[in-house]
């Protein structure tokens, strides 16, 4: 039996990724030496901050 999670938050994001919720912060995918969003696959320059195509930008 696995063990209980410790935290609330940790608890919580079990809960969240067991039902397919993704849980931890998502950032630039790389496609050759460009950045690539991760929800439209667009493709930036790498100094790009936000997504141009579908407005997506890195969580902190």
């Amino acid at each position: 039996m696995a063990s209980a999670p410790t935290d609330t938050d940790e608890l919580f994001d079990e809960f969240l990724s067991d039902r397919g919720h993704v849980t931890t912060p998502q950032r630039w995918d790389q496609s050759y030496n460009k950045k690539q969003c991760p929800d439209c696959g667009g493709i930036h320059d790498d100094a790009a901050t936000e997504c141009s195509v579908c407005g997506w930008h890195p969580e902190a």
